[in-house]
């Protein structure tokens, strides 16, 4: 298995359940609760939902460029920006929306087009703090790329969940059920 059969797929996937989830928010909340979610936070030294999923976003393409050992598209710039900024001026679900269908249509493009890249092969990932982590191709995916994703788009959907957004496991793993046995679905009731 490459790493890119794992990496892709897995940000492709929660992407799209992120996307989904803000489709269920404006469906399900109040127009006035919709207008103001993407500032909801679940605690005050957290970021808000809009950060979240530009986070998300940035997360999905950093890790997609880091292993074509590219640079980074400018995206990522102005994804941390808006993420950075994003209680500087009113955001929507719309908003967010674009961003992620955004970072949906470079990771597919990046992915179609992705040479193998040899487990051991290192990677140094650099933090803006000035950090440096020296790990292999491995070890960032296992253990950098895939759960920086995973963190943010959790935090986004637990900012879903207590902003009243009715959503539960199942929405979370949707992708599964393209997998599901047919006959084995538990029936209602």
């Amino acid at each position: 298995m490459k790493l890119d059969d794992i990496l892709a797929p897995t940000y492709l996937q929660m992407l799209k359940a992120l996307s989904v989830w803000l489709d269920k928010a404006s469906q399900q909340l109040a127009p006035d609760t919709a207008a103001s979610i993407m500032h909801a936070r679940l605690a005050d030294d957290m970021f808000p939902l809009f950060t979240q999923i530009c986070f998300a976003c940035v997360q999905a393409q950093e890790g997609i460029f880091r292993l074509r050992q590219d640079d980074l598209p400018r995206s990522v710039a102005t994804l941390l920006a808006d993420g950075r900024n994003a209680e500087d001026a009113p955001r929507s679900i719309a908003d967010a929306q674009a961003r992620i269908a955004e970072t949906i249509r470079i990771i597919e493009a990046a992915a179609a087009d992705m040479a193998d890249l040899a487990p051991e092969a290192p990677i140094a990932h650099r933090l803006p703090n000035g950090m440096v982590f020296d790990l292999t191709a491995a070890q960032y995916v296992r253990d950098w790329a895939i759960p920086q994703l995973y963190f943010h788009v959790m935090a986004a959907y637990a900012i879903l969940r207590a902003q009243g957004v009715n959503l539960g496991k199942a929405d979370y793993v949707a992708h599964m059920f393209a997998f599901l046995r047919p006959g084995t679905m538990p029936k209602p009731g």
